[in-house]
């Protein structure tokens, strides 16, 4: 019987005018002798050794309750990412790097989410450029999801979703402005815009792009593009200043220039 129950019965019996227990004393291995009281429910154990138990519970019953309220919050801050189904279970471990070229792209991607405090503090992007089916999404995402186990947000979205999300505020009885939009995109802590140069790329997109990724690098927000295109290609694509901005703070491109693992497969 616990020391909690064996006193609350007594204080129960003492209320009704029985306070005569009888006692003896006992020897418990581990901290030597205490008194024991014989109570209708049985003899009271060693009240150091029930105190310890009891403390061990509340310890397990708060480490259980810590745990429902991270999976709760990286439950919700996974279904914020939105993350295609596609890629739901792409994950760093799952990545397969069978090319020089992309046990790099691995380990920078690794580095990178393993330090991304300190990424967010130096606002360090990076650009994924280069063929496809070469695990660059594959990749983003593995990084998106180590930053949400970190309780952080991070959001994927193609750049013709995050245009459109923009463009949208330009129909009449839009809810929200276009400055709000942008915003939407400049707050989570890591933003990765995949498909770059998907787009038609008019003057419009272009800006739209540059006041994500400037705002971004304003607010020191780290960003992951993600391109088909070649270095250079990109570069002309979203414009100097906006390429510039991601290589600022330490920001690095790597380029997947090995065989499609689609085509393998």
């Amino acid at each position: 019987m616990g020391t909690l129950e064996a006193r609350t019965i007594t204080q129960a019996l003492g209320r009704m005018g029985v306070s005569d227990w009888p006692t003896e004393s006992r020897t418990c291995v581990e901290h030597g002798e205490f008194k024991s009281t014989k109570t209708p429910g049985g003899w009271t154990d060693c009240p150091t050794c029930n105190d310890i138990r009891m403390r061990e519970a509340e310890a397990e019953r708060q480490r259980v309750e810590a745990a429902e309220r991270r999976q709760q919050i990286a439950d919700k801050l996974l279904g914020r990412a939105a993350i295609p189904p596609r890629f739901a279970d792409r994950s760093l471990e799952s990545y397969v790097a069978s090319t020089p070229g992309a046990k790099n792209a691995l380990a920078v991607a690794t580095a990178y989410a393993n330090a991304f405090e300190a990424m967010l503090a130096d606002g360090s992007s990076l650009i994924f450029c280069g063929g496809v089916g070469t695990g660059k999404t594959h990749l983003a995402i593995g990084i998106a999801r180590r930053v949400i186990d970190r309780e952080m947000v991070a959001v994927f979205t193609s750049v013709l979703g995050a245009v459109r999300s923009v463009k949208e505020t330009y129909r009449k009885g839009s809810d929200i402005s276009e400055e709000q939009a942008i915003d939407r995109l400049i707050e989570p802590d890591l933003l990765i815009l995949d498909e770059v140069g998907v787009q038609f790329g008019s003057d419009t997109e272009k800006m739209i792009m540059f006041e994500i990724i400037n705002g971004r690098y304003e607010a020191v927000k780290p960003t992951i593009l993600i391109s088909n295109l070649a270095v250079k290609e990109l570069e002309t694509f979203i414009g100097e200043r906006a390429f510039d901005r991601l290589r600022e703070g330490g920001g690095r491109v790597v380029v997947f220039d090995w065989p499609s693992h689609r085509k393998q497969a």
